[in-house]
């Protein structure tokens, strides 16, 4: 495991702002528990989606993590095209009710979960079926992606396919690229927007910058300087997002956002910009 120092300290205000058609299976279900560290997740039923899934080429990259020297290969994989739908999640949970607003417990969720939405079948007023599903858990991300034969990406994972651009798989260099991310950063609700109004990237993924932050299977492997959530060394101003303003390296500044971000989450927490997308191994 690479070391990985990031304060998320001034996070906080980032967490505070900043669908395609599904088809169930016909044939009966099977059911499985999602094994946990909290005794065992809720059982669920497995589906599938249409979502189509993009093929993305592994290679090695230079993670924003550890120094220049620092390497990782990263192995092929498909990834969903856009993150996960309102309308998709909704599906999801009319399958599997024990992922309902009203029942889910909350050690996987906390009372954010589902936020807005009209009652455990029903979007509120003004949410877009087709815009990505936020307020989910770690645990719900985990549970839709199990439920459709996938998994949450790892940080590795999402940041190799994040880092290119219209053109190039590796864009991170480009200022154009840069411009794009920090420009996204300083809008505020852009979650409640249908998904794939963007131009698709390198791989013909949509979104991955510019709509929702979204979960990855490792978010909680990030090493901060203290607790997460309580981070008061001294390191903080250090590593804090605006001590990187004056960075000369507007790659690290967008990089230390995401990353940041991530070690300032807890597995049940439901926030209103963030979401989800899955991804698989390749064929």
């Amino acid at each position: 495991m690479n070391l990985r120092r990031l304060s998320a300290a001034c996070l906080l205000v980032i967490m505070s702002e900043s669908c395609n058609n599904l088809t169930v299976l016909d044939s009966a279900p099977s059911v499985w528990s999602v094994a946990g560290d909290a005794g065992g997740e809720p059982l669920m039923i497995p589906m599938h989606d249409n979502v189509v899934m993009m093929e993305v080429k592994g290679g090695t990259y230079t993670p924003f993590y550890g120094g220049k020297d620092t390497t990782v290969n990263v192995k092929d994989f498909q990834m969903d095209m856009h993150p996960v739908t309102n309308r998709q999640y909704l599906a999801f949970v009319q399958r599997n009710p024990q992922w309902r607003r009203s029942v889910v417990k909350p050690i996987f969720a906390n009372a954010n979960y589902l936020a807005g939405w009209a009652n455990d079948t029903t979007l509120g007023p003004g949410m877009l079926p087709d815009a990505a599903v936020t307020n989910v858990s770690w645990f719900a991300a985990k549970a839709y992606c199990k439920a459709t034969g996938k998994q949450l990406p790892t940080v590795d994972q999402w940041e190799y396919a994040a880092m290119a651009d219209a053109t190039m798989p590796d864009a991170r260099k480009k200022t154009t690229y840069n411009q794009y991310i920090l420009g996204w950063y300083e809008k505020p609700n852009t979650a409640g927007n249908p998904v794939m109004q963007d131009t698709a990237n390198y791989w013909g993924l949509h979104d991955l910058h510019g709509l929702v932050w979204e979960w990855t299977e490792d978010f909680n492997e990030v090493m901060v300087s203290g607790e997460s959530r309580r981070d008061v060394s001294s390191d903080a101003n250090m590593f804090c997002g605006s001590g990187s303003i004056g960075a000369g390296d507007l790659m690290n500044y967008a990089a230390f956002m995401r990353f940041a971000f991530r070690g300032s989450l807890k597995a049940n927490y439901c926030i209103r910009n963030q979401g989800f997308r899955c991804v698989k191994p390749e064929k």
